[in-house]
């Protein structure tokens, strides 16, 4: 991919792999985004869908309206797929909350809706990880590797894509992101072509996620190009056999042991976007910190038709 020079943007391959684009935003671009964002509060967000296109569109025309574009072409760029998008500079206004909660609102609905969150209650879900926990999934289990997975395995929304924010982080050491492009996992061919992989399994979910159903799909399925493509995460589906079982042991050490993960730092204030069919993602374990703690954004939904 040929990238376009587009106002207030530096647009290069991220040093940690060919498959992932990195974006830095000007200072003078996040001047203007915080002006434009300053007279809309986050309840005005949450209550009113329609402001979430009007910060949207507004976020565009800061980037001569070509930012729009960009976005969907990597996320939907098989070569690609993902891209770490933050400031140039850092300094208070671009980790301020607030800011970041309007700006990855803007960021996502220039491609597409954002599905309902149903641990949240709202079309964005805001956690933390810290150094207790006690809840009923590995999401906020800080010294527990959280395994490459895909989101939207348990619920009858399509997802698309996925966008994490990194709010906050203090203390912390280890805990750096992690991606798998499925064309660079080294047995992808061998469990696609599995006839258990293809086959149904029940997918169901932990109370905090509070969904009340469950739903049937396979692991793997086609693109509308022949392609193979990943519904999956560890904790979630019910193997209802020894074969389904084996197979899902065998699936998750295969994912773990790729080569060809890409392993990197996240800073606050910047944003994970990716393709949620061929880009599977995670993090590493932290070191253990009685003060540790980080804060993190997420939204997932489906491309505009």
């Amino acid at each position: 991919m040929v990238f376009e020079n587009i106002k207030n943007l530096a647009i290069s391959v991220h040093p940690q792999s060919k498959r992932l684009v990195s974006i830095n935003i000007l200072q003078s671009a996040i001047d203007e985004l915080v002006k434009k964002f300053a007279s809309i509060d986050i309840q005005d967000l949450e209550l009113k869908p329609f402001l979430r296109f009007f910060i949207a569109d507004e976020c565009n025309k800061i980037f001569d309206s070509k930012i729009k574009n960009l976005f969907k072409k990597i996320l939907t760029d098989r070569n690609y797929g993902a891209f770490v998008i933050g400031p140039e500079k850092f300094n208070a206004d671009v980790t301020d909350d607030k800011f970041l909660v309007k700006l990855s609102t803007a960021f996502t609905h220039l491609v597409g809706l954002p599905n309902f969150d149903s641990m949240t209650g709202k079309y964005y879900a805001r956690f933390e990880v810290k150094h207790v926990d006690s809840s009923d999934s590995y999401l906020r289990k800080a010294y527990k590797r959280l395994d490459l997975h895909t989101d939207g395995t348990y619920v009858k929304e399509k997802t698309d894509w996925l966008l994490m924010t990194k709010i906050k982080e203090k203390n912390v050491q280890g805990g750096e992101s992690v991606l798998l492009h499925l064309d660079d996992w080294e047995e992808r061919d061998k469990f696609f072509n599995h006839p258990v992989g293809q086959s149904d399994f029940i997918w169901g979910s932990p109370k905090s996620k509070n969904v009340d159903y469950k739903v049937t799909h396979p692991v793997f399925y086609k693109d509308s190009s022949g392609k193979p493509i990943i519904s999956y995460i560890d904790q979630f589906p019910e193997p209802q056999n020894m074969e389904q079982g084996l197979f899902l042991t065998s699936l998750s050490e295969s994912l773990e042991n790729s080569k060809h993960k890409i392993i990197f730092k996240l800073p606050p204030g910047c944003s994970i976007f990716s393709n949620n069919y061929f880009l599977l993602h995670g993090r590493q374990p932290f070191v253990e910190n009685k003060e540790l703690q980080r804060e993190l954004l997420r939204q997932r939904g489906a491309f505009y038709n």
